[in-house]
């Protein structure tokens, strides 16, 4: 309103957007744009519509047309070519002209005419007429061009036509035709195999013009027709015609001299007649056909050269239980069998083959064997979609990797002399493609069939094992791993050469140490020497380490493998890295357990290089990269450090649920004469977690009185060696010795205790309870009982210490030369348990199954398994039960079972009284300087083993030391000065100890005679804790 200096208008803002002629700029070229696009959109209608309208009087001019020259055709040589003479079907005739003009498959009269006119040709050729002057007259160099293009265009409408009619009542005269008919199908088909005869000058471009015009589709589809609508007929002999004119063909395409030019692999014979459900069940001749040696060289090769090239390579799969390259590999393998068995087998051919079905294979879902697809899949996703193949068609697979295949592809490969089982020697470029087919071959096998099924031939029939073990060693004594060709492994390039051979080495050697016995491994060294075997130890242990410390794989080892196949396509590297880690531990876990029954090389062998003190401290954090070693191979940490691991986790446990935790002290009352029966009473009454507890023990002596003693934790130790001791003892009858004096569960405990499963679970949790607590105890376990513990399976070569005698029986069977089935022996066993005898069959209808040299090798493997295994099953697996609930199996799974009786009973060698004088404290104005010392330590020394036992339990409640030495006891061993004075009265008084503490009580003797005889006194008067 008033002046306020600005001489300036204040700028006006618009605040209802664009303007409304903005806004009709916009709407006009929006329009001009939709009116250009709907001209354009409209010539583009009326260009089409003339192309139709084109197209279409194009094809009525041209059908009017045909059927013009049909009629003047008709008229000529009449409806069934009655009129036609030898001179239609020369150079100068307009017959094939006129008939290639007109013809439509589908017509009816059409193929009629084609029919009688492959019968003229048939009939003047049966004449012994030249087909060759038939067609081309005097000269064919002349007319070369025209006779070459009417014969193949003849063949082809030919084939076509039958393709066309596949479906009609034709199709069951392509298949089993009758060679004495005149049908009209055989008729076509038989002046097509005279069409391409290969002897005629055009037979190369006529088969050539077949193939490009993709005429192995067509056969296809003829031959599934048929499947489709009926099954065969059982075969006469006769060669069909389809069967009869493929042959010709592929044997024309696998001549070395052919120049015809190369046919798109996705329409040849191997992607469309080989991916045809069980090709050789139809066409059997075709069969031998195929397995030429030449011919199945040729085909295999531009298989390997092209399957892993192109991916839509093979036709649209029949159905999902019949994909196209589980049926190309179960047709490749049934003709394989034909092929390798052929002398002389080209080594390139075996390398083709090996890579064409370690492709196919590598695609192949796992075939489970009968046994497996029993159990499981209910752990398996939703997501997952499983693919399951035709029983027959997995049944083709199996049987096609049989023995005979398994024996005659890998010999071909490594150049084995199966005869002589010597291994020739071939260059180093060879070697590594062998190494490399062979290997990529077979672990792809590993993954995909059964293994039950390869293993025991490789194991046994073949000298792969001693092949891969001398290519590994030349490449470890060098210092140089070849690098495998990718093409064959399917494999990185840049992999570690040892990662293939070993994937495959692992397992078989496994296999074949499961039935080789103590002669043939330690003193005939068969099938490898011990030299060897150290040297495969630090191989392995090398390789181990590197994968699982330096170079750790992605998946986590606990994975399952239900998924393996999903890991392997996804990334191949990973999988057979994960898969190598395990198998090669198992190797070397097993060559451990060798080890341990007769050493053969030092303990430490076994042990990383890389252990130290941050590995130990990450090996008890769980999901750290120690952590999983400890898992999967813990040999490679050395038994102390891995004793300190499990202590730690006991502390860990106790400290979870120590006396001030949710446990309450538990107190048994025991009676000495009754200490079995009341301890299972009052042990079977608690629940897991008071078992974890503390547990406060009060004996009652043999006069009803409660000994002095209180527990301060070494009457505990006393009860436990106590109890241990009667439990165990045979003459209770749960338990039974070996010759050598070794424990194991009695398989008769049931005729002698009713509830024996029951004093089976409780003797498990006693013994558990001992090593909970840290308490030895002198309980010497078989080796193949203690491996019940860690859930394993026991085999030949743990029955020597169970029965030596039935032991050298089996033995004497396996190197039987002759004919074992004239020994009359059969798949049963006779157990004898207090004079009753019973007969057991090893396998279903084993009583009237004989034992011959095929089956020895089963009848041993069910043998030792019936005695180590299943006779003490139920045992076991109560002892189990209740030893599982307080040590965790992750924690005995650390030990193997030498170490195991380490842990449960210490060390069988002389205490180390030099280790326990240097770990004791002085109490009481003792010190270790002192004459009485001195002259204790010296009557120590002087006492027999058995004596230093007692002495050791007198003061400790345990007859044993601490495993790792007295370093490790708690508390510390003391010395106290008792008797203050040193009167005659005095040291007439006998040494006393507080067991809870470790504690001796020693009045200051004055000679070593008298301090030793003080000393036998008070450790044998077994007094219980009176003299505490």
């Amino acid at each position: 309103m008033f002046f306020s200096g600005d001489p300036t208008s204040r700028k006006r803002v618009a605040l209802g957007g664009r303007s409304s002629k903005e806004r009709d700029t916009q709407k006009l070229m929006e329009q001009t744009r939709m009116e250009r696009d709907r001209r354009l959109w409209q010539r583009k209608q009326n260009a089409s519509a003339i192309k139709i309208q084109k197209c279409f009087r194009g094809r009525k001019a041209a059908k009017a047309e045909r059927a013009k020259v049909r009629e003047q055709f008709l008229s000529r040589y009449g409806s069934y070519c009655q009129n036609a003479e030898r001179c239609c079907f020369c150079p100068d005739s307009d017959y094939f002209r006129q008939l290639f003009f007109f013809f439509n498959a589908r017509n009816a009269g059409d193929f009629t005419i084609l029919v009688e006119t492959c019968r003229g040709i048939l009939n003047l050729v049966r004449d012994n007429d030249n087909i060759v002057s038939l067609f081309a007259g005097v000269d064919y160099s002349a007319v070369l061009a025209l006779v070459d293009h009417r014969v193949k265009n003849l063949a082809y409408i030919c084939i076509l036509s039958l393709y066309q009619n596949s479906r009609s009542h034709f199709r069951q005269q392509l298949l089993v035709p009758d060679a004495d008919s005149v049908m009209q199908a055989t008729v076509l088909l038989e002046a097509v195999a005279a069409l391409i005869d290969p002897k005629l000058p055009w037979a190369c471009k006529a088969v050539s013009y077949l193939c490009q015009k993709n005429v192995f589709a067509l056969f296809r589809e003829i031959v599934l027709a048929e499947r489709e609508n009926a099954k065969t007929s059982s075969s006469t002999g006769n060669l069909s015609g389809v069967e009869h004119i493929t042959g010709i063909l592929i044997s024309h395409s696998g001549q070395n001299s052919c120049s015809c030019p190369n046919v798109d692999p996705k329409f040849c014979f191997s992607s469309q007649m080989l991916t045809v459900p069980f090709l050789w069940k139809n066409f059997p001749s075709l069969k031998g056909v195929f397995s030429t040696q030449g011919l199945s060289q040729h085909y295999i090769h531009q298989m390997s050269l092209c399957l892993q090239n192109h991916t839509n390579l093979l036709p649209s799969d029949i159905s999902a239980e019949y994909p196209g390259y589980a049926c190309l590999l179960g047709n490749i393998l049934e003709a394989a069998g034909v092929t390798l068995s052929q002398p002389a087998c080209p080594f390139e051919m075996a390398v083709d083959l090996a890579a064409v079905s370690t492709f196919l294979l590598e695609a192949l879902p796992p075939i489970k064997s009968s046994n497996a697809a029993m159990i499981e899949e209910d752990a398996d996703s939703a997501d997952d979609i499983q693919i399951v193949l035709d029983k027959d068609l997995e049944r083709q697979i199996i049987t096609g990797i049989d023995s005979r295949f398994l024996l005659q592809l890998p010999c071909v490969l490594l150049q084995i002399n199966v005869l002589f089982g010597g291994i020739s020697a071939v260059g180093d470029d060879r070697s590594v493609v062998a190494i490399g087919a062979a290997c990529a071959l077979l672990h792809v096998t590993f993954n995909t069939l059964p293994l039950e099924r390869v293993m025991t031939v490789l194991a046994y029939r073949t000298e792969l094992v001693r092949v891969l073990w001398e290519f590994m060693k030349n490449c470890h004594d060098n210092k140089r791993w070849s690098s495998l060709p990718e093409h064959l492994s399917l494999l990185p390039g840049d992999s570690p050469g040892w990662l293939l051979p070993l994937a495959v080495f692992c397992p078989v050697y496994k296999h074949m140490l499961m039935i080789v016995d103590n002669e043939e491994f330690y003193e005939q060294e068969r099938p490898l020497s011990l030299r060897d075997i150290r040297s495969l130890i630090v191989i392995l242990r090398q390789a181990l380490w590197q994968l699982l410390w330096l170079n750790p794989t992605a998946p986590n080892a606990s994975a399952k493998t239900t998924s393996r196949e999903n890991t392997s396509k996804q990334n191949p590297n990973e999988s057979i890295k994960h898969r190598v880690s395990i198998v090669a531990s198992e190797l070397l876990s097993q060559l451990q357990d060798w080890n341990n029954r007769r050493e053969f090389t030092p303990p430490s062998d076994f042990h990383a290089d890389g252990v130290d003190d941050f590995f130990i401290s990450q090996a008890v954090v769980d999901g750290t990269k120690a952590n999983e070693i400890m898992k999967l191979a813990p040999f490679l940490i050395p038994f102390t450090s891995r004793v300190k691991i499990f202590n730690s986790q006991l502390v860990a446990v106790k400290q979870r649920h120590g006396p001030h935790g949710v446990f309450a002290r538990n107190r048994f009352t025991i009676r000495r004469d009754r200490i079995l029966e009341d301890a299972y009473n009052q042990m079977s009454a608690l629940s897991e977690e008071d078992l974890r507890g503390l547990i406060r023990v009060t004996f009652v002596n043999e006069l009803g009185v409660e000994e002095a003693g209180i527990d301060g934790g070494g009457i505990f130790k006393d009860f436990m060696e106590n109890i241990t001791r009667a439990a165990f003892d045979v003459q209770y009858g749960l338990f039974k010795e070996t010759v050598d004096h070794l424990l194991y569960p009695n398989p008769g405990s049931g005729l002698i205790h009713e509830q024996h499963l029951q004093f089976f679970h409780f003797l498990g949790c006693l013994l558990a309870k001992a090593m909970f607590e840290g308490v030895l105890v002198d309980i010497p376990f078989a080796t193949f009982f203690l491996s019940k513990l860690k859930q394993k399976f026991n085999y030949l070569n743990d029955l020597p210490s169970l029965d030596p005698e039935l032991y050298r029986h089996l033995i004497f069977l396996k190197h039987y030369q002759g004919d074992i089935a004239g020994l009359e022996l059969y798949f049963v066993i006779v157990n004898n348990e207090y004079g009753e005898q019973t007969e057991e069959e090893l396998l279903p209808g084993g009583r009237n199954l004989r034992v011959t040299n095929e089956n020895v090798i089963t009848f041993i493997h069910l043998v030792s398994n019936h005695r180590l295994n299943f006779q003490i099953r139920q045992q076991s697996s109560h002892f189990l039960r209740g030893f599982q609930q307080l040590i965790q199996k992750d924690w005995i799974d650390m030990f193997n079972e030498h170490e195991l009786q380490l842990l449960i009973s210490g060390s069988l060698e002389s205490l180390d009284v030099d280790d326990l004088r240097i770990h004791t404290n002085y109490a009481g104005g003792y010190h270790k300087e002192h004459y009485v010392i001195d002259m204790f330590w010296d009557v120590i020394k002087g006492f027999s083993l058995e004596n230093q036992k007692k002495f050791l339990k007198f003061v400790t409640g345990c007859s044993r030391g601490p495993l790792l030495g007295f370093k490790y006891l708690e508390p510390l061993f003391c010395i106290q000065r008792a008797a203050g004075n040193a009167s005659d009265e005095a040291l007439d008084r006998l040494p006393t100890s507080a067991t809870c503490m470790n504690l001796l009580k020693l009045p200051p003797y004055r000679s070593k005679e008298q301090m030793e005889a003080k000393l036998l006194y008070a450790i044998n008067a077994e007094a219980g804790f009176d003299l505490s």
